[in-house]
């Protein structure tokens, strides 16, 4: 049974910016609890996320720092999934005998709907988004929440067990989860490629976190897996697999067939049930990677019996996502594109792909521990017109690129401020040119989190001329 939690004395570690402490904050002060914020951050830095629990009774903040006694006299610690477990204060709480969960734990004990849960290295927020949006033009409710910075637990009462819910899942809160051994009806998996290994340690145990989505799936529950991925191809799950990806090997699921990449069609194959639909011609995002996420998403909504109608008006209807690939402004016949999602060297790779004109690229940021040289090999293969290098990663990626180009064919040089890059950025394109913001890199160094990277980016390219 879920825990009582009225008159309980909670403290929530982490209230940060991105839903999930919000969304805790707001479920427990609704629950009769007496709740604690602490959060490193001043409150200067978190007036939004203050201005969202205002208004719940019985709420303390303590900001700036983190007390001792928060996590020692309390009841229960919410912690927000980006705290590490060898947190000095989770450890107090733990060896005080206070159980310690997490908003998207709390979610899970909570939700009487039917799971759908994504997740991935690269692309798992525009494949949720995709697979809300055509499951919404049916007739079943659909909620969307979790690591897309949406939390759905202060909603939980309100969904009802034919409702839908899609979650976006991060390796942080499957590796939460690992305690509730959750069984979701469809598990998507996008790709997998090391990432956060600053936090996790190991690619392995990296994958581990990643694989909790499959680790307790029964026979009766679906899983849609990447075909092209290598490593996503050896996952193990007792649920049925469906698969998706550039080539029809036979498999069931959803494959691309024909050789044009943005006109091709794709064949679902589900029992004797076969399907060619025009997904190409119907998705309006750029870049081969959205194809892939558009063949995850459609394998799923068809699988849960979403009509190619509905399919069709959600895919043509379908902008994205703020921050993933966004179109922030076109002047001076250049088109400036925000990706500041894109926090992995893959991410950048792919949106690099993306387009057929030249390319004048941000890129750099917080370092995360990865190791980058593919990341400058590629820039340098996709013949890139100059990259502006940004913040912890700005010197390493230097040294990387004059190795990976020792001829100097791609213009480079390193900045102290994100203006500062745009603005060289932008002098080095020419009419016709991309300029893009898709770091390969997270924002932590220079930025709260990769939403104020990208609204930074988008402001300077409307106010350049």
């Amino acid at each position: 049974m879920p825990t009582d939690f009225r008159g309980k004395r909670v403290t929530v570690m982490g209230l940060g910016t991105f839903g999930g402490g919000i969304g805790a904050v707001r479920f427990l002060a609704s629950q009769g609890a007496l709740v604690t914020v602490t959060d490193l951050k001043p409150a200067s830095e978190l007036s939004t996320a203050l201005a969202q629990i205002a208004d719940c009774p019985n709420v303390s903040r303590h900001l700036g720092e983190h007390r001792d006694a928060d996590f020692r006299d309390t009841d229960f610690v919410v912690a927000s999934p980006a705290v590490a477990k060898e947190s000095k204060y989770l450890q107090l709480a733990r060896d005080a005998g206070v159980p310690v969960t997490s908003e998207m734990n709390l979610f899970w004990e909570r939700n009487r709907g039917r799971t759908i849960c994504v997740s991935g290295s690269n692309g798992k927020s525009t494949t949720a988004a995709m697979i809300h949006a055509m499951l919404s033009a049916g007739t079943n409710k659909v909620w969307l929440g979790g690591n897309i910075g949406k939390s759905l637990l202060p909603v939980a009462d309100d969904i009802q067990p034919a409702d839908w819910v899609i979650l976006e899942l991060s390796s942080f809160q499957l590796d939460d989860l690992a305690e509730l051994k959750p069984n979701p009806c469809v598990a998507v998996v996008t790709n997998f490629t090391p990432n956060h290994l600053d936090r996790h340690g190991t690619v392995e145990a990296y994958r581990a976190a990643k694989q909790n989505i499959l680790r307790w799936q029964t026979e009766d529950r679906f899983a849609v897996l990447n075909q092209s991925d290598p490593d996503v191809l050896t996952w193990r799950t007792s649920a049925r697999k469906l698969w998706f990806g550039r080539e029809d090997e036979g498999r069931q699921g959803m494959f691309a067939v024909g050789f044009d990449t943005y006109k091709r069609r794709a064949l679902f194959r589900f029992g004797p049930r076969e399907q060619v639909l025009p997904l190409g011609r119907w998705l309006s995002l750029p870049g081969v990677h959205n194809f892939q996420n558009a063949l995850a998403a459609t394998c799923t909504a068809l699988l849960l019996e979403t009509t190619p109608t509905q399919i069709e008006a959600s895919l043509t209807r379908f902008e994205g996502l703020p921050h993933r690939l966004q179109l922030v402004a076109e002047m001076a016949e250049r088109r400036f594109y925000n990706d500041s999602k894109a926090t992995t060297p893959e991410s950048t790779l792919l949106a690099l792909d993306a387009f057929r004109s030249p390319v004048v690229l941000l890129a750099g940021g917080y370092d995360k521990g990865l190791d980058l040289t593919e990341l400058t090999r590629g820039i340098v293969a996709r013949r890139v017109k100059a990259v502006s290098l940004l913040g912890q990663t700005s010197e390493k990626l230097n040294v990387l690129l004059k190795a990976s180009d020792p001829e100097g064919r791609v213009a480079a040089k390193v900045h102290v401020t994100l203006e500062a890059a745009f603005q060289w950025a932008a002098a080095q394109s020419a009419p016709g040119d991309i300029v893009l913001l898709s770091p390969g890199c997270a924002s932590y160094d220079w930025f709260p989190n990769y939403e104020a990277r990208g609204e930074e980016f988008t402001r300077l390219a409307r106010a350049w001329s």
